[in-house]
């Protein structure tokens, strides 16, 4: 077979050509070996080309399904969703979370006007013992000032009083 026997020279070119030193790459005739490997392909037989055909369209027919399968796929997922959402049980499921919803909305009211009520009721009971004991305070400094006065008064008339005892004394004991 020729193929075999380009193969066999393209393989003893390579052999005998001549090694560059140091970076063991070996130096052959380009346009030999191309010349050789076109032989080569011009020489194989055309199952090997239909085969190639063959291997390049089987990936694009797989690639095409590939895609086709992607696509059919979105489809039904979008069409299951579309009946999931048209489905009774899926209306009831609404039907009940906007129930939910509506209670818990309810309870949330009535917790937040308790809290108000229980705010406004403590706030009350604050007001009242702030406004029992601002009495009693006032009542308390009102007595205590009044006792202050009485016993500064006392204190000037005391003082008074000696004041004139001394004029007095002194009076007389000019005459």
């Amino acid at each position: 077979m020729e193929v075999m026997r380009l193969l066999e020279y393209l393989q003893e070119i390579i052999e005998t050509a001549h090694t560059m030193p140091f970076v063991n790459k070996t130096v052959v005739n380009k346009t030999e070996v191309i010349d050789i490997i076109e032989q080569i392909i011009n020489y194989l037989p055309e199952e090997f080309k239909k085969a190639q055909w063959i291997c390049n369209e089987k990936e694009r027919i797989l690639n095409d399904a590939y895609k086709q399968s992607e696509q059919i796929k979105i489809e039904s997922f979008e069409a299951l969703k579309r009946e999931i959402e048209k489905h009774s049980i899926t209306r009831e499921a609404e039907a009940k979370a906007q129930e939910i919803i509506a209670a818990a909305n309810r309870d949330a009211k009535t917790i937040r006007l308790g809290a108000k009520e229980y705010a406004d009721e403590i706030l009350s009971q604050l007001e009242s013992q702030i406004n029992i004991k601002g009495e009693k305070m006032l009542v308390t400094i009102k007595n205590e000032t009044e006792e202050y006065l009485k016993a500064t008064e006392s204190n000037i008339t005391s003082v008074i009083d000696i004041i004139r005892k001394n004029i007095t004394e002194l009076r007389e004991s000019n005459k």
